[in-house]
């Protein structure tokens, strides 16, 4: 099968030949595989570069290549440790240096909030977000189609769709305590990232993406991080306009939901809102075999390889059996990509990584 082939039979609730996988990196595990790699990773031909890592997936023969557009790119600005910037929206970020045995790494961690000091409509007259029409955001998603779509299927992102933009703007505690005492001023700030990445949205779908990935993160470890009713009032009707608009544009669209944590109380609301496929599915979280006996036959699951625990402290042969898990229960009958349930960290070991690798290329779809 074609990469995209084996993706679109999955999503269908179909076998494929194997198991689809998608797996992306941090920045620093990114340059750590290169390195592992070597002088084979020439042979791959990477027409455009962008900043992607298409090079790496497709020498690992990943199935889906991702193009992201949005709020979300202006994480890793920088990976210089202790280097400061203000991104586009005029959010303040800060690399924070982290040590793990396997070396030095960074996670740019949010710092100020250009909406911090709003106390009522007004106030927001003068913000001024980003033009998402700007040509140039869309270059990359217009190679990566143009290069790719024969073989890949092609991810159009456009994930901190609505909530997690809008804390980033206005300070997530702030933005917790509107949603209860100063709804109006709320929903006006959580408008301007809905507005931007449904504008976003559309755009990728004309050009011809396969998948829509939208999602913010309303989950903790144990739980949500607001009522479901709430979720439900501020939340829910932005995304069924989001989902509807986008597949009034192509009713064969895909669209994924990305949410870390526990969201188990609403996941029933996202298969009404027009949800075909559910990301990360932390099993520290949610139980992946559970969620496919109960939603399989209206969900489809990408993700589900522990990255909490399994990749960076198991063996091997931990990720093999956890693998052939996920393969045997979530995978059954089709409904599910495979991978690790966030961007690879620099803590997992080179000997874990490859065992993913060898383990969904080796296992043949179970009948």
């Amino acid at each position: 099968m074609k990469h995209r082939e084996r993706v679109e039979t999955a999503l269908n609730h179909e076998v494929p030949d194997r198991c689809p996988m998608q797996i992306s990196f941090t920045p620093e595990f990114a340059d750590r595989l290169r390195k592992e790699i070597g002088s084979e990773l020439s042979n791959v031909h990477n027409p455009h570069g962008g900043g992607n890592t298409y090079e790496l997936e497709r020498y690992l023969h990943e199935d889906m290549l991702l193009t992201s557009v949005g709020w979300a790119n202006n994480y890793y600005k920088t990976i210089k440790p202790g280097a400061e910037y203000i991104d586009n929206w005029g959010v303040g970020w800060k690399a924070i240096q982290y040590q793990t045995k396997f070396g030095q790494g960074v996670y740019t961690e949010l710092m100020t909030h250009p909406l911090a000091d709003c106390k009522d409509l007004k106030d927001l007259d003068d913000y001024q977000s980003p033009d998402p029409n700007e040509p140039e955001m869309y270059v990359d998603a217009q190679q990566t189609i143009a290069n790719y779509k024969d073989q890949y299927w092609i991810v159009g992102v456009t994930v901190t769709t609505i909530w997690e933009t809008a804390w980033a703007l206005r300070g997530l505690e702030q933005l917790l305590m509107d949603l209860v005492i100063n709804p109006e001023l709320a929903n006006k700030i959580l408008d301007i990232p809905f507005k931007y990445h449904l504008t976003a949205a559309k755009k990728l779908v004309e050009l011809g993406v396969d998948m829509i990935w939208i999602g913010d993160d309303v989950g903790s470890q144990q739980g949500m991080i607001m009522a479901p009713d709430m979720w439900r009032t501020f939340l829910k009707p932005r995304m069924l306009e989001f989902v509807a608009t986008i597949k009034g544009i192509n009713p064969n669209l895909k669209v994924a939901y990305h949410c870390d944590g526990n969201l188990y109380p609403i996941i029933n609301d996202l298969i009404e809102v027009g949800i075909d496929v559910l990301n990360p599915i932390q099993p520290a979280c949610m139980d992946p075999a559970e969620l496919k006996r109960e939603f399989g036959d209206r969900l489809c699951f990408w993700g589900t390889i522990d990255e909490q625990h399994t990749l960076p402290f198991g063996s091997p042969e931990d990720v093999k059996n956890e693998i052939k898990l996920r393969i045997n229960t979530v995978g059954k009958d089709g409904g599910l990509i495979l991978g690790p349930t966030h961007h690879v960290q620099l803590d997992t070991p080179m000997e874990n990584f490859w065992a993913i690798i060898q383990t969904i290329s080796d296992i043949p779809y179970p009948n």
